[in-house]
């Protein structure tokens, strides 16, 4: 058996809010928190279960996805005027020529969290 990530930890200030948030941009479904923390299911082996703490350190999240939905969260992200780069020291420079791949974004959370998008073209 190989090994997969099967879910992991994300701080929040509020984590139903931030479970919210990041389902939306993604197009991911929420259903609510579960005990203390709040559950989004992003594909069938991985769940990112977002957690409320008092003074949260974010993380760096990486996810690759297709170009269909790279365009998808690029819109979602606009509509919603959330700021997004392609540097992650300045992921609100509207930018996606991302150094990595051939378009690539990042955006964060109120917690400090960094998510990072990657799309092959």
């Amino acid at each position: 058996m190989s090994i997969t990530l099967n879910h992991t930890i994300v701080p929040a200030i509020d984590n139903e809010a931030a479970a919210r948030f990041f389902a939306s941009v993604m197009g991911l479904g929420y259903r609510g928190a579960d005990r203390h923390f709040a559950p989004v299911q992003v594909n069938d082996s991985l769940t990112l279960d977002f957690m409320s703490v008092e003074n949260p350190v974010g993380h760096h999240l990486a996810f690759d996805v297709g170009p269909s939905s790279f365009d998808a969260i690029l819109e979602r992200l606009r509509t919603a005027g959330v700021p997004y780069g392609n540097d992650p020291s300045e992921p609100d420079n509207g930018r996606i020529d991302h150094p990595l791949c051939p378009r690539g974004l990042y955006f964060t959370d109120d917690a400090g969290n960094l998510y990072e998008i990657m799309s092959p073209r």
